[in-house]
């Protein structure tokens, strides 16, 4: 029979050890020794943990079995024998481990390349030399702790008040805790670098693996890419697609489709003119031919001033999103303070009047003769506004409160549009369009927008109003929500998602369209939009379909029919129509866009120096000034600037408007009334603002900048 007292002086620890009670360690396979003065050189007994069997008699002896072999150790108290039993199953459990990570360790990889296990043993040597500061400061910490222990047992045999008395004990107890709690995490240090080298081969292993599956990966999925380009080329230039004969419409896909499970469905979406089977009949066409864009532009632009056509480059500041976002789950972004290096030099009020850039399409809706086809053109623009972000994973700058931005366009385009930022947290702009060719636009839009981890949702809340003046006929809709993927790792890219419904309140004609989300397992086209447009009665009149990043057709209804139901038990409807009509289709990036932040043209000049203008347009930021010149330091040192005087502006207005039992910030342009067709308070263009211009007068306009 060996006391565990023997055990106790067991030597410096090694890899596969386990602590014992005292703060030694175990060994595996566990050598028995009489005391400590044997372990140099005679040893009574060895046995394996990972295959022993442990065992109590009565409250203080325990017995190691393995095999033939068997060992009776005896403790000095019940609650010794139970620390000890801990040690020791705790011991056996890693030994366990160890034999198992061994025999995994045996496979037939490659091994780690020189410059891997060079970075590892680096890693590794790291970490050893920062476990020998923590035990220096372990043995620093017990010194000076016994110092202060004896210290403080003096102050108690001293004649002090009952009071002193108490707190001197207090303390004590805490330095005491202290210590042990230092041991402990010196302790703990040492299992980790003991655990990080025995599975250092193991894990290099499988991030090799991982690593050689992720070029695989994306080599398969380019080749894959490839293949369906060449695949649909081949497909839209294969003879035979070009007409059809009249009869029913029948789905290519059948049954296979991924066409979602919803009450419509449609059968005249796709692109290739072979999948709409009823050959129209021209007198049925109200539409004209889709212009191209060398004709609208020589139809609409008639600049009496020559506008730029690139700004400087993009410089290449290499920064790590993942760096800064990782700390921003969860939270409301706009109070996040972010470097310029994420943004685009354009301002949320300048990206909100790129919504207009295909402003031609209101104008062609004004002369509709029926509210269902003015509902056509009026969905083909509520889609084209999502077709400049397809590229733009730059954030826009977070105007300031008051800050402004006009586009006027008059002569050229017949329209003049007003943006101002009426809001801060959370940030809300006003923006009103009047266009001299029929139609006024307002909104007040209020963007939300959470990190999620992964992917960025942006969310804009607010309706998008549309009045003709003619018809008098109002639209209504909102926008869906845009998501910002591999905020981890990998190349960002946008997609849009969701439903809007535009609504004519005076004829309540409708019009339900659907942005499909992306996925790599579906077979539709990807960024696809589909949608129906229907009278005040419920029937159906167009098909809308398209991608929001490339154009929209509408195809006109002839009959409809009832299909199969789906597996949710809805009943499908099958639409025969006549051939789609192009409505609207993107324009082509200028050149060298991928250099200027994938600007169109229109987006190129938002941001050109241009007189008269207020002295809060966005124009005139200095720091989005310095920042579209490439010169991101001064630009980022500009914008801290900017933000903390709007701080101190507003610490001082909520100061004074507590005094005078006001409100806070009240906008300059707009004001706020309840919006008759929705219920909600929004902020609508009082007027003023083009006034001011004419005469210069700006005296209103606050100093922001």
């Amino acid at each position: 029979s060996v006391g565990p007292a023997s055990l106790m002086g067991l030597g410096p620890s090694r890899e596969g050890e386990a602590v014992n009670p005292e703060g030694f360690m175990l060994p595996f396979p566990l050598f028995l020794c009489r005391t400590q003065a044997e372990m140099a050189h005679t040893c009574r007994g060895t046995i394996n943990l990972s295959t022993a069997h442990i065992d109590t008699e009565d409250s203080c002896n325990i017995v190691l079995s393995n095999g033939g072999r068997t060992y009776h150790l005896k403790a000095n108290s019940e609650v010794e024998r139970q620390r000890w039993v801990t040690a020791l199953e705790l011991a056996k459990a890693k030994a366990i481990r160890m034999r198992n990570n061994q025999s995994d360790d045996s496979g037939d990889e490659e091994p780690a390349s020189q410059s891997d296990k060079g970075e590892l043993h680096g890693t590794l040597k790291t970490l050893s030399s920062k476990l020998e500061d923590l035990s220096t400061c372990n043995d620093l910490i017990a010194k000076h702790g016994a110092a202060l222990q004896r210290s403080l047992s003096e102050l108690e045999n001293l004649k002090l008040p009952a009071e002193s008395g108490e707190k001197i004990k207090a303390v004590n107890e805490r330095a005491t805790l202290f210590r042990i709690t230092s041991n402990a995490m010196i302790n703990a240090c040492r299992d980790f670098l003991d655990l990080a080298e025995t599975h250092s081969r193991k894990w290099q292993r499988a991030l090799q693996y991982e690593r050689e599956q992720r070029i695989r990966l994306e080599e398969t999925i380019e080749q894959l890419a490839k293949q369906h380009n060449s695949l649909e080329r081949a497909c839209r230039g294969a003879p035979g697609l070009s007409s059809g004969g009249a009869g029913s419409v029948q789905s290519a896909k059948g049954e296979a489709s991924d066409e979602d499970e919803e009450t419509e469905y449609f059968d005249a979406m796709e692109d290739a003119p072979a999948f709409i089977t009823v050959t129209a009949d021209p007198k049925h066409h109200r539409y004209d031919p889709p212009h191209s864009r060398a004709t609208c532009l020589a139809h609409h632009l008639l600049p009496k001033k020559r506008r730029r056509t690139r700004i400087p480059d993009k410089p290449n500041y290499s920064l790590n999103l993942w760096s800064i976002m990782k700390n921003c789950i969860g939270k409301e972004l706009s109070k996040i303070p972010m470097p310029v290096n994420f943004n685009e030099p354009l301002s949320m009020l300048q990206r909100l009047t790129e919504d207009l850039e295909y402003h031609e399409l209101l104008d062609k809706a004004v002369k509709c003769e029926s509210s269902t086809e003015q509902m056509c053109f009026v969905a083909a623009f509520s889609v084209s506004s999502y077709s400049t972000t397809v590229h733009r994973t730059a954030k826009p700058f977070n105007p300031l409160l008051g800050e402004t931005y006009e586009l006027d366009r008059l002569d050229e385009f017949g329209f003049r549009s007003l943006c101002e930022q009426v809001s801060h947290h959370p940030p809300a702009a006003a923006h009103h369009v009047y266009s001299k060719r029929g139609w006024t636009l307002w909104q007040e839009i209020t963007i939300a927008s959470k990190f999620r981890g992964k992917y960025l949702s942006i969310m804009p809340l607010g309706a998008i109003h549309l009045e003709f003046h003619s018809s008098g006929n109002h639209y209504v809709w909102r926008k869906v929500t845009s998501t910002v993927h591999n905020i981890i790792v990998g190349k960002l890219w946008i997609d849009q998602s969701g439903e809007i419904e535009i609504v004519n309140h005076k004829s309540k004609d409708k019009c339900q369209l659907k942005f499909t989300p992306y996925s790599y397992f579906s077979r539709d086209v990807p960024r696809k939009v589909t949608g129906v447009v229907t009278d005040a009665d419920g029937k159906a009149h167009y098909v809308m379909s398209g991608t929001w990043d490339e154009k929209m057709e509408c195809s006109k209804i002839v009959q409809s029919s009832h299909g199969s139901t789906s597996s949710e038990g809805k009943q499908k409807t099958v639409y025969q129509t006549l051939s789609p009509k192009v409505l609207w289709k993107k324009y082509p990036l200028p050149e060298n866009a991928e250099n200027m932040y994938f600007f169109s043209d229109l987006a190129l000049t938002l941001n050109e120096p241009e007189e008269r203008v207020a002295p809060t347009d966005s124009r005139l930021r200095p720091d989005q000034r310095l920042m579209e010149s490439g010169r991101w330091d001064e630009a980022n040192v500009e914008k801290q600037r900017l933000e903390e005087k709007q701080r101190a502006v507003r610490r001082r207005r909520e100061a004074e408007a507590v005094e005078a039992l006001e409100e806070g910030y009240i906008p300059l342009w707009f004001e706020r009334k309840v919006d008759p067709m929705t219920g909600e308070l929004i902020c609508v263009y009082k007027g003023g603002y083009w006034e001011a211009k004419d005469k210069q007068d700006w005296s209103i306009c606050p100093d922001i900048f």
